[in-house]
């Protein structure tokens, strides 16, 4: 058996490493995610060989990431296949993108069934497309920041730090307190407690973020992180809804600001909200990685 833990700040370094040999822009290997994650998807991690490898769930509902790192592919599933079957459950596999899924079907023919869920694909973006938005395809995102420069003649935007970073959480709470007004049925806590677990850490984490101010006053942030030399994961992009271009123009002046040394940017998924998924693909992405739950059928 595999032997897993809650992962630590200190595992940082060998995680990070690992993660150098993933053959995706998926969101999910990056450590500040995995980090700030772990105590809403009960995530454990552990160290095999050159591999990084982690589960979540609880009870027989339990999935294992693919094993990132250096070495043996094949040795790497195979331990998990047998670490899942040793504690009585259904090997299952999940983010599995289509490289991946090729691997498995050349190392275990048949002997995995798969699913595709669109609410977990990734919107990766043109860093070039997200900085300048121009085009015909952009007019629309233009003119919401034309009309909030217009009313906001005030605004500013300023790159996170330790002494600012504190209006992340009040902008956060407040942003919750809107949305359940509108739609009581939804739970913010988990995602609450990301971002706490995030702001705690942020520069431990290497966390990169920004802050949209019109008259001083704090009304929108985002942040997130490196992924790899070409690519930046935003985590996290709240705006008030009820102003016209606060989230066009933080995202723009965040890659702007911060962005331009990587070549693309993945916004994550749409967790298959209508409303996200639209505001997702309103920007136009480059690539949709789709990723697939791996079911071991032997």
């Amino acid at each position: 058996m595999l032997d897993f833990k809650k992962p630590e700040i200190s595992d940082k370094q060998w995680v990070d490493e690992c993660f150098k040999y993933a053959d995706s822009f998926n969101c999910e290997y990056t450590f500040g995610n995995l980090y700030i994650w772990a105590t809403a998807y009960t995530t454990v991690i552990c160290r095999y060989k050159d591999f990084f490898i982690c589960k979540w769930g609880r009870g027989d509902r339990i999935a294992y990431a693919l094993p990132i790192g250096h070495g043996d592919f094949k040795e790497a599933v195979q331990v998990i296949i047998d670490d899942a079957k040793s504690n009585g459950i259904t090997p299952v596999l999940f983010g599995v993108t289509a490289q991946y899924r090729d691997m498995l079907d050349e190392y275990f023919p048949d002997m995995f069934e798969y699913s595709t869920n669109d609410g977990s694909s990734d919107y990766i973006y043109l860093t070039e497309n997200m900085a300048s938005l121009s085009g015909k395809k952009y007019h629309s995102k233009r003119n919401h920041i034309t009309n909030f420069k217009k009313n906001n003649p005030d605004w500013s935007f300023e790159i996170i730090t330790k002494d600012n970073i504190s209006d992340c959480i009040n902008l956060h709470t407040q942003w919750i307190n809107e949305r359940s007004d509108a739609d009581g049925e939804r739970d913010y806590s988990m995602e609450f407690e990301a971002v706490l677990t995030a702001i705690e850490n942020y520069e431990k984490l290497g966390f990169v973020g920004g802050i949209l101010r019109v008259s001083g006053k704090a009304i929108a942030y985002t942040f997130g992180e490196r992924l790899s030399d070409e690519c930046f994961v935003t985590h996290f992009e709240k705006a008030p809804a009820d102003i016209q271009g606060a989230y066009a123009i933080i995202n723009q002046e965040f890659t702007k600001n911060c962005l331009m040394d990587y070549k693309y940017v993945n916004r994550e998924e749409d967790l298959g909200i209508e409303g996200l998924r639209k505001a997702k693909l309103s920007y136009n992405p480059e690539i949709i990685l789709k990723k697939s739950v791996a079911k071991y059928v032997g």
